[in-house]
């Protein structure tokens, strides 16, 4: 693997993603002087994410044309500026148009990311993009804890903490970054292209629902378990815990999907993953203290199986814009998220969110029965490790 090129994408990675996760815990902190309804945090997470995910087949077009080489630094340290002007809103609209902005930064971040990690990793672009979301995946677990702490500590001064922090990173980024990614075409081995099985409408159809209903299901549990837990007396510094142990597992789960990917089918990773992660995830709806742990710790590492493996299977299709097709299907799995989340914010303040959760525990139960429509060429074809970058 090149190493400086897939540590360099992975460390900003999981900066960008600790910012990033912090948004529903500043809209949760916020609810009370705001008097913001269950409806409003959903939309807050979603107009967030929304923002976030569709404008990044715009930036992964940018990604292919200049190999991902600023990208990187532009979108972390965009994202820094905005969160730490957030701080300042003095209303709802204002925080939201603040954030929204600021996600155009994790939009421009991720294609480039994904691609420059699948680069890295040669024959083994399962691994190098899993340890990308590793990180990634590390910082959404670390975010909900850190920010709980700091704004229970500090207000919200404790998010231009975490804000400042992020520079260094921008610059290890835009001096390891210096030389673009060489995306040149990848093919299976014996040369052989996709076959007409990629296209058929009934995959097609199969993996953007596992996409969909995954996506769903990990975003509105980011997006809405703390207000569940915080309804049930928790303070922000453990709540923002109790997240993260679900976020760090999420993390491990996509490390391990990533490995067993570059070994075995993707289709029968995606299937026994998403089926064996429901009872897990509602579990957690219905325990607490180690037994809360536990479901936790148990549904993250399920429900992170698929992630890297998802946008892999993208590339494959794709092997000549790799990040038209990393930003795609990041998009799209974040566009899914946050209408999820969106709507189940709505429909809480109807059912309430206990109704909302279970129900969103069982999405993965969907994903899995959609993943045996998926074609086996398709979903375990490997890739041609592309020509190495002189001076890289």
């Amino acid at each position: 693997m090149n190493l400086r090129r897939l540590s360099s994408v992975s460390l900003g990675h999981l900066v960008i993603d600790i910012l990033s996760s912090s948004v529903a815990m500043i809209l949760t902190v916020l609810a009370v002087p705001f008097d913001l309804s269950n409806s409003q945090i959903g939309v807050g997470v979603m107009v967030y994410q929304l923002v976030g995910s569709l404008t990044q087949p715009y930036f992964g077009v940018l990604a292919d044309r200049a190999g991902g080489r600023w990208l990187g630094a532009a979108g972390l340290a965009w994202t820094a500026a905005f969160y730490w002007a957030a701080t300042f809103a003095q209303s709802y609209p204002i925080l939201l148009l603040l954030m929204s902005l600021a996600a155009l930064g994790s939009a421009a971040f991720h294609p480039q990311g994904a691609m420059n990690a699948s680069d890295a990793g040669g024959r083994r672009s399962s691994s190098s993009t899993a340890i990308f979301f590793l990180l990634g995946q590390t910082g959404l677990a670390l975010g909900p804890a850190l920010a709980g702490f700091l704004l229970e500590s500090s207000g919200l001064a404790g998010v231009r903490i975490l804000a400042g922090a992020s520079l260094p990173l921008v610059f290890l980024m835009a001096f390891w970054l210096q030389q673009p990614a060489n995306f040149t075409q990848r093919s299976a081995p014996g040369g052989k292209q996709a076959t007409p099985t990629a296209l058929r409408r009934s995959v097609f159809v199969a993996f953007v629902l596992v996409v969909a209903l995954r996506a769903t299901a990990q975003s509105g549990y980011y997006g809405l378990l703390p207000k569940f837990l915080a309804d049930q007396g928790y303070s922000p510094s453990t709540y923002g815990l109790m997240v993260g142990i679900f976020s760090l597992t999420l993390a491990i789960g996509t490390l391990g999907g990533g490995i067993l990917g570059d070994r075995i089918s993707h289709r029968t990773l995606l299937i026994w993953a998403s089926l064996l992660c429901t009872p897990f995830a509602v579990w957690m709806l219905y325990s607490s203290g180690w037994a809360f742990a536990l479901a936790a710790a148990l549904g993250g590492l399920l429900m992170g199986v698929p992630h890297s493996i998802l946008v892999v299977m993208a590339q494959n299709l794709l092997p000549k814009r790799q990040g038209l097709a990393s930003g795609a299907v990041l998009g799209f799995m974040f566009a899914a998220g946050a209408a999820g989340t969106g709507l189940g914010g709505w429909m809480a303040d109807f059912v309430g969110l206990p109704a909302v959760l279970l129900l969103m525990a069982l999405l993965p139960l969907g994903a899995g029965v959609s993943a045996f429509f998926l074609a086996r060429d398709v979903a375990s074809r490997p890739v041609a490790a592309p020509s190495p970058v002189p001076g890289d």
